[in-house]
């Protein structure tokens, strides 16, 4: 037998939210079904200091600090990796970004997100320098993918020089450091 609470007005007690079943209930408005859901497994990943960058080749950004993790899914002392937990299969939006210091002449920067150890899809631009001054270059990007229990997601970079000039280069600053956050959308 269902219960019924009749009343008028609804204040919260304290706080600014109001909390109406727990996570996995289906709650009954006007008639509607809607399910009590968010928007996890989430997490948020950085650099805690700077790192080195060889010439030409990708490198796996280590990723050491975590800023947040719903449901410990992101290992930021071995592998810098997000791994999909059991049940957990989903679309997913994944944020990331890096800030190459003291590019020159015709260097260039463009930062990949892996899948399972291959490369998903590097970002759309690659930064270049083509002016003779040395200038730092930041790029973001974004990218939605389907992703199964068990799948990983890495962050990696590259920077060089078109001419075959160059040399290594420094990953983050003091101010800007490499980030990467995901989390799992609900409904699509």
């Amino acid at each position: 037998m269902a219960s019924q609470i009749k009343v008028n007005e609804i204040i919260k007690q304290s706080g600014s939210s109001i909390s109406i079943g727990e996570s996995g209930d289906t709650i009954n408005l006007a008639g509607a079904a809607y399910a009590a859901v968010d928007n996890t497994p989430a997490f948020g990943a950085s650099q805690s200091g700077t790192q080195t960058l060889s010439t030409g080749s990708w490198s796996k950004v280590t990723l050491d600090t975590e800023n947040w993790d719903t449901d410990s899914a992101f290992d930021n002392s071995t592998n810098y990796r997000f791994t999909v937990p059991s049940g957990e299969g989903g679309k997913y939006l994944f944020n990331y970004g890096g800030y190459c210091v003291s590019m020159t002449t015709n260097g260039y920067f463009q930062l990949a997100l892996y899948k399972n150890g291959a490369e998903l899809r590097a970002s759309t631009d690659r930064a270049y320098m083509s002016s003779t001054a040395t200038a730092s270059m930041n790029i973001t990007a974004s990218i939605s993918v389907s992703l199964d229990a068990a799948d990983y997601i890495e962050f990696y970079v590259i920077q060089g020089n078109t001419d075959g000039g160059g040399g290594d280069r420094t990953l983050g600053d003091s101010n800007y450091k490499a980030f990467l956050t995901g989390f799992k959308v609900i409904g699509a």
